[in-house]
């Protein structure tokens, strides 16, 4: 794998580091991961840790009809990665056309679940989100149902972008909603085969927060349910990501404040992330897409990474978004 030393010779050296390549980094020793992270045009990065690992699933950035297809990367160290492609494809789920989107990867009871959107649907149209499943995080994967598992619209959220979320009382929901400024929750049955109604007899309950357009994601940290979305438009330098902190998986969610935008140094177009929580430490990571400066072209996004604090009261710290990305970090098992 190509390596590079980084050194700070020229803005010019640094502007070709947003092109999608990788780049590795030493600083004083120190070897980074760069960013991006890894070759290509990738886009809506769902990154996750199993064991020693870390894994990420992102979308292939193309025009909708040749989104046929997933690839995913694995590392040990931050640093080096390994491709594993088409982990899903079209031949596998016959009711996917186009328009593979925003994966989001679940493990339970021996099994890997990748959950997905597809054929960007639209009221009345065959497509929305599905769910295959393999017995490895690299795949292959198969489809589990042979139909979308969500195909209707409901309060007016897309059935794409969606995230599962597992809590700690072990039940699962997925929040989903793209492109139109809505997000529903719902909870899923054991074999995720299905929609269990919540208390009140409801299957969706919709949970959009001020300024919400699409991506969300969840994680927990001292208790608290931390819920973060994209804002802006997709394809537009405003692309942004925020959050909100609530007492429950249902909000509310009260909008705090933006925390990973555009930076006219570095790249544009920053958004639909994830984030990697090394266990039993504070190291928090955030994983992302965005745009290299001077180039409009709609579908050239890259997956990069920065880290991600707090501060002393717990709320998140605006990301400082790198040419270098982060030193290699190791997960002790």
């Amino acid at each position: 794998m190509k390596k590079s030393l980084y050194v700070l010779l020229c803005a010019a050296a640094l502007v070709s580091c947003g092109q999608p390549k990788q780049q590795q980094k030493a600083v004083a020793d120190v070897v980074t991961s760069g960013n991006p992270i890894f070759e290509g045009w990738y886009a809506d990065p769902e990154g996750i840790i199993y064991g020693d690992t870390y894994w990420v699933f992102p979308t292939w950035s193309d025009a909708y009809e040749k989104q046929t297809y997933f690839d995913c990367f694995s590392s040990k160290d931050l640093v080096n990665w390994t491709k594993h492609s088409s982990v899903l494809d079209t031949s596998a789920v016959k009711w996917a056309k186009k328009a593979m989107w925003a994966p989001s990867i679940i493990h339970k009871d021996g099994k890997y679940y990748f959950f997905f959107g597809a054929n960007d649907v639209h009221e009345g149209e065959v497509g929305g989100i599905g769910v295959a499943v393999s017995d490895r995080p690299e795949g292959p994967y198969k489809d589990l149902l042979g139909k979308p598992l969500i195909n209707e619209i409901v309060n007016g959220a897309q059935p794409i972008d969606q995230f599962v979320f597992r809590d700690d009382d072990g039940r699962y929901y997925m929040y989903y909603g793209g492109c139109w400024g809505h997000c529903n929750v719902v909870r899923l049955n054991d074999d995720f085969t299905g929609l269990v109604p919540f208390e009140d007899g409801t299957v969706y309950k919709e949970v959009t927060p001020d300024k919400y357009v699409e991506g969300p994601f969840m994680f927990k940290k001292n208790g608290k349910y931390y819920f973060m979305w994209s804002e802006g438009g997709w394809t537009g330098p405003d692309y942004c990501v925020a959050y909100a902190i609530a007492d429950s998986p249902f909000g509310p969610f009260n909008r705090i404040a933006t925390i990973l935008q555009q930076d006219s140094t570095i790249a544009r177009g920053a958004g639909h992330h994830s984030v990697l929580h090394v266990p039993n430490t504070e190291d928090y990571y955030i994983v992302y897409h965005r745009r290299p400066l001077n180039d409009n072209t709609r579908d050239h996004r890259v997956t990069c990474i920065d880290r991600m604090t707090f501060d002393e009261n717990g709320f998140i710290n605006p990301v400082k978004m790198t040419f270098e990305g982060v030193p290699a970090r190791t997960i002790d098992k």
